[in-house]
């Protein structure tokens, strides 16, 4: 097979690649290995949409478990033990600009001294008609453990978050359907438009933003290996000496 490597340290990977079958190449590829932590998966799922990801962690700065190896990796991959998951995405679009996200999509105070000041509809009906703070966004179940959780203390499990970050007012946190289409207007600002890790687009104040569940999905394999609960209880207790 035919794949291509993203993020970083990859001569970890190249030279193991030959005793699994699989051929890099830089034109023709049914397979994206990222090596590296979340942030490499996020990155070469914006980067290469819609074409299959094996996330492998970076020993060099995420230790893993005997089970989850560069070489143990690769290999469950080419004995077909592996799980293909399709993860949800999010859109944000502004204009005739989308910019699409794994985790979250989230409009931010561009300046950190100032609220951003913004008008609320879910699905045609307004919500809040001003809302101060520093921003607001949308999360997929699978991002409701990363930066949505660090705002409300709280994941899900079914349809899409809606998080209010640092509100001046007291508001409620939402879990909406899956079907939810999210309306924000900039009443002061401007913002910043920003998915997953992804660099920021400016929105300037006045302006809409639509957020949204989009059709296409991140397609990764052994994402629940990637995600060891083990994996990550090495990586604190590393952080932690």
């Amino acid at each position: 097979m035919k794949i291509k490597l993203a993020g970083k340290n990859l001569e970890d990977i190249r030279s193991l690649l030959p005793s699994f079958d699989l051929e890099e190449s830089e034109d023709e590829y049914q397979l994206i290995i990222c090596h590296g932590g979340d942030g490499a998966l996020l990155g070469a799922e914006r980067e290469f949409p819609g074409i299959p990801k094996l996330p492998i962690r970076d020993a060099a700065t995420a230790r893993t478990c005997p089970l989850h190896h560069i070489e143990t990796r690769l290999s469950s991959f080419a004995d077909r033990k592996l799980k293909l998951t399709q993860l949800p995405k999010l859109n944000g679009i502004w204009r005739e600009q989308k910019i699409s996200g794994i985790n979250d999509i989230f409009l931010h105070n561009k300046v950190c001294c100032g609220a951003l000041r913004f008008k609320v509809a879910i699905d045609g009906e307004l919500y809040a008609s001003e809302i101060l703070g520093d921003g607001v966004g949308l999360s997929t179940v699978h991002g409701s453990t990363a930066y949505y959780r660090s705002i409300t203390r709280s994941i899900f499990r079914t349809g899409v978050g809606l998080a209010f970050s640092n509100a001046t007012v007291e508001i409620s946190h939402l879990v909406l359907p899956e079907t939810a289409v999210v309306d924000l207007e900039i009443l002061r600002g401007p913002g910043l438009l920003i998915a997953d890790n992804s660099p920021v687009t400016e929105i300037p104040e006045g302006e809409k933003v639509r957020l949204m569940l989009a059709e296409e999905k991140a397609l990764v394999w052994g994402l629940d290996e990637f995600m060891c609960p083990e994996c990550r209880r090495l990586r604190h207790r590393r952080g932690s000496c």
